[in-house]
């Protein structure tokens, strides 16, 4: 009598699928802590911290037109289901996490400690949330293992 085991390795439909929860939980709240941060606790630590005194208002709006696609995007992180839309998503987190780390690469070379620790928890934010996406993209069910009833 074959143990589950071999049967799981023999029909890959009977693997026991992965939690989605406790992923989705995780990335909800990532994705709204680096909102949270990037929108008002950015601006106001790097007025606090570069010496020339940045505008903490210019900064907030500077913030909010640059996370409107993330604002577009949170609907659907929120909901954590669709793989199709979390693909997407995905991709625009790859983008911002780029541009992460750029700013962090050209601040390093100027800026004060404390600067750099805000960039870089911006940066590790963004990493987390793109690591809690390609988790879920991969418990959620294939995209490509749809089937389709024959036309009578």
């Amino acid at each position: 009598m074959p143990n589950n085991s071999d049967e799981s390795k023999k029909n890959p439909s009977t693997k026991a699928s992965k939690p989605i929860t406790p992923i989705r939980q995780r990335l909800i709240v990532t994705w709204l802590v680096w909102l949270s941060f990037r929108l008002l606790a950015l601006p106001i630590l790097i007025s606090v911290f570069n010496p020339s005194r940045p505008d903490i208002v210019g900064g907030i709006a500077w913030q909010a037109l640059w996370l409107v696609p993330a604002f577009v995007l949170t609907p659907s992180i929120l909901r954590g289901r669709s793989p199709y839309a979390l693909l997407i998503d995905s991709m625009f987190t790859l983008v911002y996490l780029g541009a992460s780390g750029v700013v962090l690469f050209t601040r390093a070379y100027g800026s004060s400690w404390a600067e750099i620790a805000v960039y870089s928890l911006d940066f590790v934010l963004l990493f987390a949330i793109n690591v809690w996406l390609f988790i879920l993209l991969k418990r959620l069910p294939s995209m490509n293992n749809v089937v389709k009833q024959p036309r009578s």
